[in-house]
């Protein structure tokens, strides 16, 4: 109650007119706000300075204010700017401002002009850091979301790409664009994101992480619904597929929905290589992941309930490894499984250099002082570093950092319950991914429903050729994206 009471309290606090606006906006320090004095005209300029371009005031405005010109209407006509707006309304003029408009008033009328001048510093484009690839584009978004726009539309130059702006967040204001093909994505999936975001009564969105979580079908979920994307080329190739993009301003990644399970296991660098390399990348992730979920658990209920599973050839090998250990199988692997997990986490919030630094040197002395000390054996480091190997190969970091949190609760079932506790916890697993979805599309598809021509696409990648039509789980409007070649008549 109390955040709606603050958004009635807000809404109700507006200025009556524009001398009201000017000395409420003239509290702030970065505020401007001055008189030209030309024969028997008196204009107002006002903006800010901190939000302006300089250049475009000085260079485009300020010169072209001494023509004669008695009303504003004869002063547009001799600024050579486009994009100017007229405005009685002082909510208008006070959002304006501080959008990095100019405000111009002409002998203290009820009326105003409004010139836009934004400074739009921003990062440069560079290369993708989250999802380097070897081969393809080497363009990253950015924080500004003209520059992003700019880069999907030279990759998408069709009058059907629609762009829908939306302004959320009750302080900052922050743009919020949703982009699909028009003919291409289904129109339901458009129009969910669109209702969801535009019925967000927030404070503040930062970035599109924010949105992502607000959104999203299952909130509770450790799963993501969206993918979080940096790369441009993506994003454009999706929207041909038929799914929904959303990029924030100020946020250098951008979402895709509806999204499936086996998604988070394709990198976009699969499509730049030959189709049976690219279906062997993928077979390797997703083992990977299998392997990092349940080989600990698996050590600990073999170790601690089911011995006797355990080869002749390798019984010495782990007495061996086990011997004057004093923690059981659980305690010890918690010990490992939690320092490696506090290893990332301090390299990655620690600068670039001295992070990989602490990863290495850390993770060497750490695990040769707990084997040498006899706090853990060697056999186990051995399944813990490759389990921590295995979770660094999915190329979606959020779907990395759910692999790290389902780790625990397999490991303690493992401990109560041996392998039917991990059967168990593996059934609980499946029946939350089963009730999962992305935008009301089925997570596991194509698995539930069974949807046989999209296995083309998930698990590995057929040739191109084979995928003439596109996906059914985002129920484009147009199924085909690759026509039958015409043979030639002679």
């Amino acid at each position: 109650m109390k955040r709606y009471s603050f958004f009635k309290k807000q809404e109700n606090h507006k200025s009556t007119d524009f001398t009201d606006v000017l000395e409420h906006l003239q509290k702030s320090k970065d505020f401007t706000s001055f008189t030209l004095n030309f024969e028997n005209e008196i204009y107002c300029v006002s903006f800010f300075d901190t939000l302006i371009d300089k250049d475009i005031m000085h260079r485009d405005l300020l010169p072209f204010l001494h023509t004669n010109s008695s009303t504003l209407e004869e002063l547009v006509h001799n600024l050579p700017i486009e994009g100017l707006v007229f405005t009685k309304n002082p909510a208008e003029l006070q959002s304006q401002l501080l959008m990095g408009y100019i405000a111009i008033t002409l002998n203290k009328s009820d009326q105003a002009v409004l010139v836009k001048a934004a400074n739009n510093t921003s990062r440069q484009v560079t290369l993708p850091e989250v999802e380097f690839s070897v081969v393809g584009p080497k363009e990253a978004l950015v924080e500004s979301l003209d520059t992003n726009l700019y880069l999907i539309r030279k990759r998408l130059p069709i009058a059907e790409l629609a762009v829908e702006e939306i302004i959320v967040g009750k302080l900052s204001k922050t743009r919020v664009a949703v982009l699909h093909i028009e003919g291409i994505a289904n129109s339901e999936n458009v129009e969910t994101v669109i209702q969801r975001i535009s019925d967000l009564r927030v404070n503040q969105i930062i970035d599109s992480s924010y949105i992502s979580q607000m959104i999203e079908d299952n909130k509770n979920s450790p799963f993501p619904q969206f993918i979080d994307t940096e790369r441009p080329d993506r994003l454009a190739a999706v929207l041909g597929e038929g799914k929904v993009v959303i990029l924030v301003d100020g946020a250098p990644h951008g979402l895709l929905g509806p999204s499936t399970f086996f998604e988070y296991f394709a990198a976009f660098e699969d499509y730049f290589l030959n189709w049976t390399i690219a279906s062997f990348f993928r077979l390797i992730r997703f083992f990977a992941v299998l392997f990092s979920i349940l080989m600990t658990p698996i050590y600990v209920a073999v170790l601690t309930y089911h011995y006797e599973l355990i080869p002749k050839d390798l019984v010495s090998t782990l007495v061996i490894s086990r011997s004057g250990i004093p923690f059981p199988p659980i305690l010890e692997a918690l010990i490992l499984e939690l320092a490696i997990e506090l290893l990332r986490e301090a390299g990655a919030r620690l600068p670039t250099k001295v992070g990989q630094t602490i990863g290495i040197v850390g993770g060497i002395v750490i695990g040769t002082a707990s084997v040498e000390a006899g706090l853990t054996s060697n056999v186990l480091l051995i399944l813990v570093a490759l389990s921590a190997l295995g979770s660094f190969t999915t190329p979606v970091y959020q779907m990395g950092n759910t692999i790290r949190l389902i780790r625990f609760p397999l490991l303690l079932m493992a401990y109560f319950l041996g392998l039917l506790g991990i059967a168990i916890s593996f059934c609980f697993l499946l029946v939350h991914l089963l009730r999962i979805s992305s935008l009301g599309r089925p997570f596991l598809e194509p698995l539930y429903p069974p949807r046989i021509y999209d296995m083309r696409d998930a698990l590995i990648r057929l040739p191109f050729f084979l995928q003439a039509k596109r996906p059914i789980e985002v129920q484009t409007e147009d199924t085909v994206r690759l026509e039958p070649k015409e043979d030639s008549k002679d």
